[in-house]
């Protein structure tokens, strides 16, 4: 309709239209594809919710793997270069072919990061028993949860087995309900964007490297961004129904 009028607009003059109405450019968060059942059991995970208090979030430990790439979020750099200094080893990031990455377990609540713990080879329902031996437990005791906290995790076959639901029951551990292919519902994804971008500018060179790092900027992680997670979580879930993502 521009174009038949005459009316000439450049790239520049439509990026600062939609900037003066509060947009930005960012990149595509990526989420699962969400079948009518799981639009339902969203939904009615947020209505059972929505109205619970602040201290019902604090007291709950949340927690998820994600897997850590060791060329990762570097392979997105730019660099200001002269005309032929392309491959300057200033200017180039170094890779490899298959360079892997690490998968990691790791839990926080509204106090702080819990224990993160690097998992070795394939998981299956054993190993992920043997995490939660390792680290559920001492996370708890480490954020000081006290008694009646509760325990989230997502619905991955290894987690709902009957032999990991018996572990928990045998250990007296209350386990949130959660919807299936709801990853964006859990705030710990917020803590995995952070971790992965401090990783990444301190651009580990191996995969033990790659652990060390994030151990170490894991334990950086401030108790308060871990609050503010908490303490919005109520503000995210009604959002999400707002606009129809539940």
């Amino acid at each position: 309709m521009i174009k038949e009028a005459g009316t000439i607009v450049t790239k520049k003059t439509i990026g600062n239209t939609l900037r003066r109405e509060g947009l930005k450019s960012c990149s595509a968060r990526k989420v699962p594809l969400l079948k009518k059942a799981h639009i339902h059991a969203r939904l009615k995970f947020a209505n059972e919710h929505l109205n619970d208090s602040e201290d019902n979030w604090v007291k709950v430990l949340w927690s998820d793997e994600t897997k850590m790439e060791l060329f990762g979020i570097n392979s997105t750099r730019r660099v200001w270069r002269r005309r032929n200094a392309a491959y300057d080893p200033k200017n180039t990031i170094s890779t490899v072919k298959h360079g892997g990455g690490n998968m990691l377990w790791g839990s926080f609540s509204a106090k702080g990061t819990g224990q993160l713990h690097r998992i070795k080879g394939t998981m299956g329902g054993a190993m992920y028993r043997q995490i939660l031996g390792e680290n559920l437990l001492p996370s708890a005791r480490a954020l000081k949860m006290g008694r009646g906290w509760v325990f989230q995790h997502d619905n991955d076959p290894k987690h709902t087995a009957k032999a990991t639901k018996e572990w928990l029951k045998k250990k007296h551990i209350k386990v949130l309900e959660w919807p299936s292919q709801s990853p964006d519902l859990n705030p710990i994804e917020n803590l995995w964007r952070v971790l992965k971008v401090r990783v990444a500018k301190r651009q580990p060179r191996n995969l033990n490297d790659l652990e060390k790092i994030c151990k170490e900027e894991w334990d950086k992680i401030p108790p308060e961004m871990c609050a503010n997670l908490v303490v919005n979580y109520k503000k995210q879930l009604t959002s999400d129904c707002q606009q129809g993502f539940c």
